[in-house]
């Protein structure tokens, strides 16, 4: 069984920062892909970023330049920097990987950028 749980969002005025994090439990092995995704309410689900194993990084065009992931592989571990965050940004945060040809979700958590 493979978990991924998801931490750090919040409530964040516009301009500010968040950090979220990405832990992973049960039967890891070999993360190619850890990154995230967002939906939004009333949206798909959307990537935002990803990172392979060997550090090659993906951003969606709205987040470049605000936005940076990391991951730390002997740990399993990923986080996404939030800088100058945007009403826009709002929506549900979900952590992401591939595995062994399979891919993974975790439940999400939630960004909010309001005044």
């Amino acid at each position: 069984q493979v978990q991924l749980v998801e931490s750090g969002g919040g409530l964040v005025q516009p301009g500010g920062s968040l950090r979220l994090s990405c832990t992973t439990s049960g039967s890891i092995s070999a993360i190619y892909v850890m990154g995230w995704y967002r939906q939004a309410p009333g949206n798909q689900r959307e990537l935002v970023a990803t990172m392979t194993s060997g550090g090659t990084i993906n951003y969606a065009e709205s987040v470049k330049g605000r936005f940076t992931i990391s991951r730390d592989n002997a740990k399993n571990t990923a986080s996404l920097q939030m800088n100058s965050l945007k009403p826009e940004d709002t929506a549900v945060y979900y952590c992401y990987i591939t595995m062994r040809l399979r891919a993974y979700w975790g439940q999400g958590t939630q960004v909010t950028v309001s005044s």
